[in-house]
Parts: structure tokens; C-alpha cells; sequence
């Protein structure tokens, strides 16, 4: 059988003149601006303006552009490679951005060009929200009704626990604390507003759930470790601590800091400019000496294995005829979460 995996992740701008179109789209998207779209397309217009001078200095530090999508690449071709050493099935992998190139609009043709008998749709975001993975799935499927392409489909909703997933950060961390002594270890995971919680996203759940089992698998007596969020924007209330604030607080103490960036898999503005950068300096100007900053997991050979497996032996982990979740649900107050629709 040939088998067509999506991989769905944010996107980025490939240059900065691309900065404001990348914003809109960003926030004209239902799943990050949940309002009627007689209003959301104007108020995403605004943001977009206002936020775009900040935003192209935050790319012109990555040299004019975005580097996710190169990355994003080079995790499809790897897993792509990995997925056809099981001889069974022809396995082609895409990738699809959400907010920016390649669309869902554009890639739809390259998979109908492959012809596969059965489509896996996989978000590169490994904990469930309905402002990622929700909103990516959703603009997949409609854009397979506008093009009246039906097909096989199969989609793995998330994966906060897998077995490889959590060995690819432990050995990440455990790279890079060998030598260290007094540390704080922070996981830090792009933040949300409480309310998209208290509505029933499993987010927040899944990313706690990913932490306790990477701090179980480092098995290190006495761990000093943390769990917070980062990248707020807005006058809304976000869940917390915030990372800035932990960073500041552990700094003080004269701690090293030695941060992860959680609920990300390839490296972006917020892990190469935001942590590496910005973060850097507020712990170094409130006198932290050693700040260390854990890469993304990229094409960690773990993590490849992780999707591999999860694509290869979704059968297992079978919720529904298209949903495969992982293997601890959530709690049923959590209604966003696919499973429990």
C-alpha cells in the first residue's frame, strides 16, 4: 500500500517583507482568534501591523528569515527514509505549514500526484491543542472537501508520553547536565490564555504529562526542576509561572540554568531568539553565570524513531476508524481533546 504522511507545523516567514503577511494569517486563524470572522479579519489586519516591526527584528536577528521550514524538511526526509526501511508499505512523507508556505492548498496536489491508498495526518506538535494541531487537521480536511478528495485518512492526535519521544529529551538534557552541580532545570512550553484551558483544551494536562515522565526517565536523585510558559502576548490572563519570572527568581539564587524547550520540535524565533537570546540576558543580568539552553529535538534519532513507530503501529493505539491516541487519555473535562468527540 502507499501510504502519504502529512506533517503539519506552524510555518515561519521566508523573508522579512513576509513578516506581516505571516502575522495575519497567523491570527486570522480561528483556533488563535476565536471570534466571528466579520471581525476577526479586520482585528487580525491591526495586530499584524502593529506586531510586524517588532517581529522583523526578531527575524532579521535569524539573518531575514525563518529556519523551520529547512528543518521541518530535513525531520520528513529522515522520517520519510526510516518509514520505508519496513519494505510492506511505500511511505511519502509532506509537510504542511499552517500560516505560511507550503499550504495545505498547495501540497493537496503533490499528494494526489503520489496517489496513496491511505493518508496519516501527524502535527509536529506532540501535545494536543485546538490552536495547533486542531486548527492544522481542520484546514487539511477542508481543504480535501473543497477539492472533493476522499480518501483513507487516519490522524494521530498527539503524543505527550511516547516511550521515544521521552528518551529523545532525556538524552538531550542528560548531554548537557553531566557536569552540573546547583541547576535549575526548566521546562518551558509556549504559554496559553487560562480561559482556552477552562474551555476544555487538554494542552496544559498533555505538556504536564511529557514533563513528569521526562523527569521520571532522568531518574537523578533530588532533581531541581520546574515546569513553565512562555511567549505571552495580550491583555488576557496566560497559564504560569511565565518562564521570564523563574528564569529571574533562579538567577538571583546564583542557580545555573539549564532551560528545555518542551512542547517544541524544531528550532524557531522562540527557541533561537527568544530562549537563546532574550532569556540568555535576563538571567545573565540578574547574575546567572551558566545558562544552558537544550537544543530541539530536531532529527534526534529517538524522536524519528518516536514517529516512526507511532505512524507504523497506530493500530495499537486505535480510538476510532480515523483517530489513534496515545496511550494515557485525557480526563473527559477536557472536551477539546479529538478523543473524547
Amino acid at each position: 500500500m502507499k501510504k502519504a504522511v502529512i506533517l503539519f507545523n506552524l510555518g515561519g516567514p521566508d523573508k522579512l517583507e513576509n513578516v506581516e503577511p505571516f502575522l495575519f494569517n497567523l491570527f486570522n486563524d480561528p483556533g488563535i482568534l476565536n471570534l466571528p470572522s466579520i471581525i476577526r479579519f479586520p482585528l487580525a489586519k491591526l495586530i499584524a501591523k502593529r506586531r510586524a516591526p517588532i517581529a522583523k527584528e526578531i527575524y532579521r536577528e535569524l539573518g531575514g528569515s525563518s529556519p523551520i521550514l529547512k528543518l521541518t524538511n530535513e525531520q520528513s526526509e529522515k522520517l520519510e527514509k526510516k518509514l520505508n526501511e519496513n519494505h510492506l508499505d511505500e511511505y511519502k512523507c509532506f509537510v504542511v505549514m499552517r500560516c505560511w508556505h507550503p499550504r495545505a492548498s498547495e501540497v493537496i496536489n503533490e499528494v494526489k500526484l503520489f496517489n496513496p491508498d491511505e493518508i496519516v495526518l501527524l502535527p509536529l506538535y506532540p501535545q494536543f491543542s485546538a490552536s495547533t494541531s486542531a486548527s492544522s487537521i481542520k484546514e487539511w480536511e477542508d481543504i480535501c472537501e473543497i477539492n472533493e478528495y476522499k480518501i483513507k485518512t487516519s490522524i494521530i492526535c498527539c503524543y505527550p508520553t511516547d516511550d521515544n519521544f521521552i528518551k529523545a529529551h532525556s538524552m538531550e538534557i542528560n548531554n548537557k547536565i553531566k557536569n552540573l552541580k546547583n541547576f535549575k532545570l526548566i521546562f518551558s512550553a509556549h504559554g496559553l490564555p487560562e480561559r482556552n484551558i477552562k474551555k476544555g483544551d487538554p494542552y496544559q494536562w498533555q505538556v504536564e504529562q511529557t514533563v513528569n515522565k521526562v523527569v521520571i526517565s532522568l531518574d537523578i536523585k533530588n532533581l531541581d526542576w520546574i515546569l513553565s510558559y512562555q511567549s505571552r502576548v495580550g491583555p488576557l490572563k496566560w497559564i504560569g509561572p511565565s518562564t521570564e519570572n523563574v528564569i529571574i527568581e533562579n538567577a538571583k539564587l546564583k542557580k545555573d540554568i539549564v532551560i528545555v524547550p518542551i512542547a517544541f520540535v524544531s528550532e524557531h524565533s522562540e527557541t533561537l531568539v527568544e530562549l537563546d537570546i532574550e532569556y540568555k540576558k535576563l538571567a545573565e543580568i540578574n547574575g546567572c553565570i551558566n545558562y544552558i539552553r537544550i537544543p530541539a529535538l530536531g532529527v534526534n534519532d529517538a524522536f524519528i524513531e518516536s514517529l516512526k513507530n507511532l505512524i507504523i503501529n497506530k493500530n495499537e493505539h486505535k480510538f476510532s476508524d480515523k483517530i489513534f491516541s496515545p496511550k494515557n487519555r485525557c480526563p473527559s473535562n477536557f472536551i477539546k481533546c479529538p478523543c473524547l468527540n
